[in-house]
């Protein structure tokens, strides 16, 4: 059967319905407890969560399945996404489990599982441990639960990973960095480990209240944290999301330095450390046109993925390349960790700055193409390509744009929107083509 309840990021919704409601999550509990036990003997399994008011409950009834399936539990507490993986892999752990929904608002939740490798478990798997779930989904759930209690010392052993991960030759000492929290799983682990590492550090969104998590700051509202590098004379500046498994930049004219900057910055690293496995970046369709040429007029290529950064890491294996990413600031660093991580991605990053200058520097001869990415509502997801009117103004797009543009539409992994994106070198065939494969989606699956 195909999987119903995990998308590209695990179980998405709004706490208290449906694919979040009590039951579902209990059943969620008791169906991974179930699974790891037949697959592996035994389940022992770790929990963290980020700042949102809703994830103390979910927790307590993921962990209630969990012990109802024979598994031990351990909980971290608040602690980012590429935390638990971090903690699953080095550990004993068969599972983690991570209660957030990423980028969204406070109001929508999310369940993301992760193998004891520190990866997101394939797609075969998620749908066996679908099929566990529904045996359980009538089953009672106990009326007391366990009281869980966050292990302080799992964020000591994370803190550790991410302070060895500095590059050689770098200092950080006397650094001068701004990090935004978004009020998220980063608010403390964020300025622990810089000044740890000897930056002088700057806060901004280190003050959850349940609800302010990606509220007006973080890695979708960057003004603020533009504007603070430059009163701080900073030499960098760095968003994290809610869970922090992705960063952007701030350098220190107050430019914003994406995920596609990143990618580019660390290949010349690498390259010049003769340490980029067969002078090869993996990047997903989103990345801008301008990276992969840059790249081609240094000698280095860029293979591009479906979106996700999943599918970056079956690339990434399956090819045997070391760096890969999003233009969303999902970086992953093959020879430390198979997670994108966006601490440590802000460690490399400003190992980078201490050791060569300016960030702005480091992205010199990147131009970024016009882009657009327009999002639609829709009522259904049937095949794109079987839309008559969405195949024709498709069609009629690539053959007027042809090798000066590129477009890429797919429907959103965790919401009920098409995403149209649509690049070119001429800001107005942007516009015209987004605009015209908008309108045919709105006409014929528009919600």
């Amino acid at each position: 059967m195909a999987k119903e309840l995990f998308g590209t990021d695990g179980i998405r919704g709004v706490p208290g319905t449906p694919p979040l409601d009590d039951q579902t999550l209990y059943a969620a509990g008791r169906g991974l407890a179930e699974f790891l036990r037949k697959g592996l003997g035994s389940a022992h399994v770790l929990i963290g969560m980020d700042t949102r008011e809703s994830g103390p409950h979910i927790a307590s009834l993921l962990a209630a399945g969990l012990q109802a399936g024979q598994a031990t539990v351990e909980f971290a507490g608040v602690i980012t996404t590429p935390g638990i993986a971090c903690l699953v892999r080095q550990n004993d752990y068969q599972a983690g489990v991570v209660i957030s929904a990423s980028h969204n608002p406070y109001h929508d939740n999310g369940v993301k599982l992760f193998s004891h490798a520190g990866m997101k478990f394939p797609d075969a798997e998620e749908e066996e441990i679908e099929r566990e779930m529904a045996r359980f989904q009538g089953e009672t759930i106990p009326g007391r639960r366990p009281a869980l209690a966050a292990q302080h010392h799992l964020h000591v052993e994370y803190l550790d990973f991410l302070k060895n991960r500095v590059l050689p030759s770098a200092n950080l000492s006397g650094f001068r960095i701004v990090l935004d929290g978004a009020n998220g799983a980063a608010y403390q682990l964020g300025p622990e480990l810089f000044r740890a590492l000897g930056a002088d550090v700057v806060a901004m969104a280190v003050n959850p209240d349940g609800r302010n998590i990606n509220a007006g700051c973080g890695s979708l509202h960057m003004e603020a944290l533009q504007e603070r590098v430059k009163q701080e004379r900073a030499a960098l500046g760095v968003a994290f999301d809610g869970d922090a498994d992705r960063s952007l930049f701030v350098s220190e004219d107050g430019r914003i330095i994406n995920g596609d900057g990143v990618l580019l910055a660390v290949a010349r690293y690498l390259k010049e450390q003769g340490a980029l496995a067969d002078y090869r970046v993996v990047a997903t369709s989103m990345s801008n046109l301008g990276l992969e040429r840059v790249l081609a007029r240094e000698g280095m290529s860029l293979a591009r993925t479906a979106v996700g950064d999943r599918y970056v890491l079956e690339e990434l294996l399956k090819s045997g390349n070391k760096l890969g990413g999003e233009q969303s600031g999902h970086i992953i660093f093959m020879d430390d960790s198979p997670a994108g991580d966006g601490l440590l991605t802000a460690v490399k990053v400003a190992s980078l700055v201490s050791m060569k200058g300016s960030l702005q520097k480091l992205v010199e001869g990147l131009k970024d193409y016009p882009q657009v990415i327009v999002n639609v509502k829709v009522r259904a997801k049937p095949p794109l390509d079987s839309i008559d009117g969405v195949a024709l103004a498709l069609a009629e797009a690539k053959d007027a744009l042809g090798d000066n543009g590129r477009i890429v539409l797919r429907y959103s992994g965790t919401e009920s929107l098409v995403r149209v994106m649509v690049e070119a070198e001429a800001e107005a065939d942007v516009k015209r083509f987004s605009q015209s494969i908008a309108q045919a989606v709105r006409e014929a699956i528009g919600a």
